[in-house]
């Protein structure tokens, strides 16, 4: 009977496989937390490059505990009912804390650290160990004990990290390699074994709408950054045509992701046998697609703001760089839900790469419009591509394996 009511937290078949209004609710947060990500790399674009290097590299770090925790949720939602109280009071303490995490974000290295550092070794550690306490007696228990017994094996790296400065850089990067490391072996333990994420049972429409909307937040906070600094310039004429062409190019960012490949999403995981391979791969992709539009975003700002300044190095790296990122990142998309490498991705990021060397020389404001040109032309050929032509079905060539192949799921 205690199997039997802790086996009615996960998910059957029957379960509808929307995201939840609570899941909505929770991203508002992350749309702030993100804001908070392109900020701290504001404020240290001044500098040399290695200065500029080492602080989107930290940046980076702090990045990454924020897509952890959002990418674990998101699992848990898709193996659980979300509409259980037990689910929804994960859903909404994660939620909390993952906005101390934001609150704290740009000074998360500083004077901040220790309730930055409080804040994500709760969530780790408190949300498995409430759904091991919910699930009871049932064999599945044993997934959310792995993963809080992994981070518990972190949490003194992160603690110490934060209550010592000298050290604290790298304590932390060893303890967000220690938990990435856990994600990527299925949190083994003695005796117990593994649970790879992609033996899972999950939902696949229910995944592909999470990572679709993880997307819009960072359209969404691409569209703040690029209201707020333009709201902060007085409306001049010169900042309006960067305004304008920030704005194009994230509708172009939204046009490139969504045609047909970011669709098709949820089919692809509904006809693969082992969904949660594909899940695996398409989070992996999406985490570089939206560092790619969070570094363009970076690259709004500092063009709206200083619209003929010539683009320095620095800035090329968000004008330029994010975009090209982006265009990487979609054409491995391409990839696992065709089976197919996507020419005119490819082709330009190899444009954006070639024309680097002469962006360098010219007002900031016409390096976004080449940016933007690009893109359009990306675009452009997309739709040239299917006009007239049936839509195209999914042929992931990933997860086609049956479950059995891996194993029973843990």
């Amino acid at each position: 009977m205690t199997e039997q009511r802790g086996g009615a937290l996960l998910r059957t078949a029957s379960s509808p496989g929307r995201a939840t209004f609570l899941e909505l609710f929770f991203d508002l947060v992350f749309v702030f937390a993100l804001t908070r990500v392109s900020q701290r790399l504001i404020n240290g674009i001044d500098g040399s490059p290695g200065a500029v290097a080492a602080g989107v590299g930290k940046t980076l770090l702090l990045f990454m505990v924020l897509w952890q925790v959002w990418t674990i949720t998101t699992w848990v939602t898709s193996r659980y009912e979300p509409e259980r109280v037990v689910i929804q009071a994960v859903v909404v303490g994660t939620m909390f804390g993952s906005l101390v995490l934001g609150v704290t974000l740009p000074r998360a290295l500083e004077e901040r650290a220790l309730p930055f550092a409080l804040a994500y070794v709760v969530v780790m550690v408190g949300r498995p160990l409430l759904i091991a306490m919910a699930l009871r007696r049932h064999p599945r228990r044993l997934v959310p004990l792995r993963l809080a017994a992994w981070a518990g094996a972190s949490a003194p790296l992160w603690i110490a990290g934060a209550l010592m400065p000298g050290p604290r850089l790298a304590l932390w990067v060893v303890a967000l390699a220690v938990d990435h490391l856990g994600t990527l072996l299925g949190w083994p333990l003695p005796r117990i074994g593994a649970s790879r994420i992609r033996q899972w049972r999950v939902t696949g429409e229910h995944l592909a709408e999470r990572y679709q909307q993880i997307f819009l937040i960072a359209l969404g906070e691409s569209i703040l950054v690029i209201g707020v600094t333009y709201s902060g310039k007085g409306f001049s004429g010169e900042a309006a045509v960067s305004f304008a062409i920030s704005f194009a190019i994230t509708a172009l960012l939204w046009r490139i992701y969504f045609h047909r490949a970011g669709h098709l999403l949820a089919e692809a995981l509904r006809m693969a046998g082992t969904p949660g391979r594909l899940a695996e791969s398409a989070a992996q992709t999406h985490l570089f697609m939206v560092l790619g539009v969070l570094s363009a975003a970076v690259g709004y700002e500092l063009v709206i703001t200083h619209p003929y300044d010539t683009a320095q190095p620095n800035w090329l790296v968000f004008v330029v760089g994010g975009p090209a990122l982006f265009l990487a990142a979609r054409s491995r998309f391409e990839y696992e839900i065709f089976g197919r490498v996507s020419r005119p991705r490819l082709a330009g990021l190899l444009v954006l790469v070639l024309l680097l060397p002469a962006l360098a020389a010219v007002p900031a404001m016409f390096v976004l419009g080449a940016v933007a040109v690009v893109l359009a032309l990306v675009a452009l050929a997309d739709a040239r591509r299917a006009w007239h032509r049936p839509p195209e079905s999914s042929a992931s060539p990933i997860g086609r394996e049956m479950a059995g192949e891996f194993g029973p799921e843990a």
